[in-house]
């Protein structure tokens, strides 16, 4: 049986935008941790994760939102469980 919805793998052509996103953070976090070994203000490092955390929230969506794609767009998604799709939303809100 295939699964639809919250436990369906990405499609692969959603994947390079949502790794792209994530990179970014990545590479941000990394500048958060040397703004704090060369001790920035504290200023510099708030607004610096801030952008992290955004950018990890936007793939979060990202990810959601091909999900919920994907279960409109198939014919089979029927089965699609629409509670456990909205908790998977509300997670990231």
């Amino acid at each position: 049986m295939e699964v639809h919805g919250p436990g369906r793998p990405l499609e692969p052509e959603g994947v390079p935008e949502i790794l792209a996103r994530l990179r970014r953070a990545h590479g941000q976090l990394g500048g958060v941790i040397h703004m704090i070994e060369t001790e920035r203000s504290c200023q510099d490092i708030v607004t610096q994760l801030s952008a992290v955390a955004k950018a990890v929230q936007r793939a979060g969506f990202a990810v959601i939102t091909q999900g919920m794609q994907q279960c409109l767009t198939d014919p089979g998604a029927s089965d699609v469980d629409l509670d456990e799709m909205e908790k998977l939303f509300l997670r990231l809100a």
